[in-house]
């Protein structure tokens, strides 16, 4: 791919982005949703995020990473459940995953 495709793929997207947000609040005022569906969506929202979390914390592409990493995130899961402070949270996930990789988990 040449760097002006690139480029043009970039801009599209980006162009893409901003009118998918701009709709939002644009078109609030002319659609009315109901509370069921207003509530399925919220919840669609969360399951996807977890989704994504826990694809990103179990593989590496299409490989299983070990149980250093999921017991990493275990662990700042847990901190953040205990209201600890975002980087006491990162430290503590990032300091359990490789502990277990210096004591030879994978």
């Amino acid at each position: 791919m040449t760097g002006t495709g690139l480029l043009i793929g970039v801009a599209i997207l980006a162009v893409g982005t901003y009118l998918i947000r701009f709709a939002g609040p644009a078109l609030r005022s002319r659609y009315e949703v109901s509370p069921q569906a207003a509530a399925l969506m919220d919840r669609a929202a969360i399951v996807l995020l977890v989704g994504v979390a826990a694809t990103g914390a179990l593989y590496d592409g299409s490989d299983f990473v070990g149980w250093a990493r999921p017991a990493g995130v275990a662990v700042g899961v847990v901190a953040a459940l205990f209201k600890a402070p975002l980087v006491v949270v990162v430290v503590l996930a990032a300091g359990a995953a490789a502990g277990l990789r210096a004591l030879g988990v994978a």
